[in-house]
């Protein structure tokens, strides 16, 4: 039971409460990279299970566990809080730090909502938050179907739910890098950072989680380089797009990874045309 690779997924897990408890203090600016932590262990606890030759259904079991609270429960509070932050960029930022100010503005929203108590988040605007429980609904399903879905073992159908939740450590640290300056032209910055943008945006992510698009898989089941040469390629434009974008690497990379997914799908395709 307790493992190697158990106890990385266990780790994970704990990133993901890690994450949910900075989210909930108001460190949006830390709670993603509790994520990242997450997304490394994720990474790994596999690897080690197929190394040690210690892969199981209970080690399969755990990952979906661990994998729900990092990457379907914490990704949506985080932008449960991120949206309440948008919806009041243009202040009171007084001389609160960026932390403080997430903080102020979530417990004014919990006030607002579940204590009835009169303030700035008193329009119907302050029922937009929940928009962030689609996030974990969605990756519930995605998932359950995974573990069930034969079709998976090489690839994905549908967006996993590790890649998602990294998209989405994009817009709390959007958030921190702009503070106090979404309005001195950062024009776009406050397009992006608009609640109902942010709301539509987490509708269209969770979708893609239980599509049907194919998407090739980040896991090695070796490290040469045969066989993982689109894998390796992928991870050496990862470092130089966060070498030189940094936060706004975050959604380059996703869209990276889908492009690579469509051409590596359609040359299979050509492929499979060609041998019938």
């Amino acid at each position: 039971m307790f493992s190697i690779p158990n106890i990385v997924t266990a780790l994970n897990m704990l990133s993901g409460v890690m994450a949910i408890i900075l989210t909930f203090s108001g460190r949006l600016d830390l709670a993603p990279f509790a994520i990242f932590a997450g997304a490394i262990f994720d990474f790994f606890d596999g690897f080690l299970a197929r190394k040690l030759g210690v892969s199981g259904e209970l080690g399969k079991q755990l990952d979906s566990l661990a994998d729900m609270i990092t990457f379907g429960l914490a990704p949506g509070l985080m932008m449960l809080n991120v949206i309440v932050v948008s919806i009041y960029l243009e202040g009171p930022y007084y001389a609160m730090s960026f932390h403080e100010y997430a903080h102020f503005q979530l417990n004014n929203w919990i006030n607002a909502v579940f204590h009835g108590v009169p303030n700035s988040m008193d329009a119907s605007i302050k029922f937009l938050p929940f928009f962030g429980m689609i996030i974990p609904f969605f990756s519930m399903f995605r998932l359950a179907k995974f573990n069930i879905d034969e079709r998976q073992s090489d690839s994905f159908i549908g967006l996993p739910t590790p890649l998602n939740t990294i998209f989405f450590c994009f817009f709390p640290l959007l958030l921190w890098v702009k503070f106090g300056h979404f309005y001195d032209g950062a024009s776009f910055v406050s397009y992006i950072l608009d609640p109902y943008v942010l709301s539509v945006v987490v509708i269209i992510m969770s979708l893609l989680l239980v599509s049907e698009l194919h998407l090739f898989s980040l896991k090695f089941k070796q490290l040469g380089w045969k066989g993982n040469e689109i894998r390796y390629v992928f991870l050496i434009l990862c470092s130089l797009f966060i070498g030189l974008f940094l936060v706004w690497s975050i959604p380059l990379i996703v869209i990276l990874y889908l492009s690579f997914s469509l051409i590596l799908q359609k040359s299979n395709s050509k492929e499979h045309e060609i041998q019938s």
